[in-house]
């Protein structure tokens, strides 16, 4: 059972510096604006009530925010960017697997909808600042296997917030990062 607490006057907010730019596995993060993005968005710790186990991630693609359950009450609050009308999904899964700065290979379908719209995308990209999985990557895993979503970063830090994506979860790569530290391998994930 998950209760919402909503917005809360006692949020702990993370520092603005937690947004400035890094070096990571030799590649250069830019800085987030913060100051441009919504403090709905930016990690906090918020009350938050579940009778899942601490260490679960909670999807709430309505509100737009990523839960990672601390427990006693609490979580700490991602801003995400969810898939766009059509490619909305839910259900629960687990992570099967984790990468820091992942190639990204574009699904079949993905390359045939994008031509149909007179845009040529790549089928596969290296590791980079503009690789669309961002810093990190968690590959969703259900009881049929992979189930071909990501909770993944994104160079965007600006479509947090909105319905932009073709159905994975994003994070600013701040907060991805952050994320992935956290996680396990067999952490569980609902997405509602």
């Amino acid at each position: 059972m998950v209760a919402f607490s909503g917005c809360t006057a006692g949020a702990l907010q993370t520092s603005p510096l937690a947004y400035g730019g890094l070096t990571d596995a030799g590649f250069r993060v830019p800085p987030v604006p913060i100051y441009k993005v919504d403090q709905k968005f930016r990690r906090q710790t918020v009350a938050y009530a579940t009778d899942e186990a601490p260490g679960t991630i909670i999807v709430d693609t309505g509100a737009k925010f990523l839960y990672y359950v601390l427990g006693d009450g609490q979580a700490l609050r991602y801003g995400i960017g969810v898939g766009k009308a059509g490619f909305e999904w839910h259900g629960t899964a687990h992570v099967a697997r984790k990468r820091e700065w992942p190639d990204w290979t574009a699904p079949s379908q993905m390359i045939v909808r994008e031509r149909n719209r007179g845009h040529i995308i790549p089928a596969h990209m290296n590791a980079g600042l503009m690789n669309p999985l961002g810093a990190r990557a968690l590959y969703l895993f259900n009881e049929k296997g992979d189930t071909g979503y990501r909770l993944h970063g994104s160079p965007e830090w600006w479509s947090i917030g909105k319905a932009v994506s073709a159905g994975c979860i994003r994070l600013m790569n701040q907060d991805i990062i952050d994320l992935y530290d956290r996680a396990d391998i067999g952490t569980k994930v609902i997405v509602m």
